[in-house]
């Protein structure tokens, strides 16, 4: 199964039994459904309902982004493989105080660790990143303690300003980035952060798709009107790898560099072709594989997600406590 990153501006329509993208110029490129897993449009394409029709009745999640390369939403067709049990249960863990605080808890030290696994990586490496490393161990410590979920996203946000204060160290060359900034972006760190996060959000809710489980009811993040909440708590855990390491690497080997970006008056935004680059290199990230330790096989980064929704729901389903995934390489 394919993603495909469309970039190209032109029409998305069916064609017989493919998704046919026509540019202006007249050239197409067809996409098979049956080898398709999900679909990121970042030209100015245009579309008719019997294009969506087709992408749901195949199940095909599109997902959209804007020029700048800002998330915008995405199309998800139909929920085919559906379980009422699952979402009873599902919806009572979420209404189930203490239920709900547990799983919140695993999926900040899910996150938690693995970021503190990045930071040894590069301590290792001789980066000074010793001090935010300290304090945030013993930030973790605190995670078990928890009482609300008010009280472990306080302790989250803590645990986010170090790792990030120590993104300066671990950066071969000086970036400008200091702290986190959203909205919008200030510096090109900003930018990928955001840009990758959305891409990881993206990822993670065409996995959820596969699963029986409901994007909208989550644990850690509250559920809400228009988001699928879900896909922020499991986005959560595999950041540190796939987001956070895919920006070293790409900063610190120079595939980005500060003429990549152009800054407006709303901020620092890729340019066309850096987008380009940059979607490129994160669905080269998504396949790269690892010798999985349970099931005794290689599974690519992208499966790692699915099989984080498939832990879930055994837990759900009173079959096994969720053990959030952990870098163990």
């Amino acid at each position: 199964m394919e993603s495909y990153y469309l970039f190209s501006n032109g029409e998305l329509a069916r064609k017989d039994n493919v998704i046919r993208l026509t540019r202006k110029d007249g050239q197409f490129k067809d996409l098979k459904v049956e080898l398709t897993r999900d679909i990121f449009l970042f030209g100015e394409v245009s579309l008719n309902t019997k294009c969506l029709v087709f992408l749901s009745q195949k199940r095909i999640p599109l997902h959209l982004f804007n020029y700048y390369g800002n998330y915008s939403g995405s199309f998800y067709p139909r929920e085919k493989n559906v379980s009422g049990e699952l979402l009873v249960n599902q919806v009572t863990a979420n209404v189930d105080c203490q239920h709900r605080l547990n799983l919140a808890k695993k999926f900040v030290l899910g996150a938690s660790q693995n970021i503190v696994r990045n930071l040894k990586y590069y301590l290792r490496r001789g980066k000074d990143v010793s001090e935010q490393l300290t304090v945030i161990e013993s930030l973790i410590k605190a995670i078990p303690l928890s009482t609300s979920i008010d009280q472990l996203m306080g302790i989250e946000g803590d645990i986010h300003r170090n790792y990030y204060s120590a993104w300066p160290n671990i950066f071969n060359d000086d970036t400008g980035f200091v702290s986190r900034v959203r909205r919008p972006p200030d510096n090109m760190v900003n930018t990928l952060i955001s840009f990758l996060n959305m891409m990881m959000y993206s990822s993670c809710l065409s996995e959820i798709y596969v699963s029986q489980l409901n994007p909208t009811i989550s644990y850690l993040h509250s559920p809400s009107e228009r988001r699928f909440s879900l896909c922020l708590d499991l986005s959560e855990i595999f950041k540190p790898l796939i987001v956070d390491r895919l920006i070293f690497s790409l900063v610190n080997k120079r595939v980005v560099t500060p003429d990549s970006f152009e800054k407006g008056s709303n901020g620092c935004y890729m340019k066309k072709n850096t987008i380009l680059k940059v979607s490129r290199a994160y669905d080269e990230y998504l396949r790269k594989t690892i010798m999985h330790r349970q099931l005794h096989r290689k599974v690519s980064y992208r499966h790692l997600v699915r099989l984080e929704c498939y832990k879930l729901i055994k837990d759900l389903m009173d079959e096994k406590e969720y053990q959030p995934f952990k870098i163990w390489w």
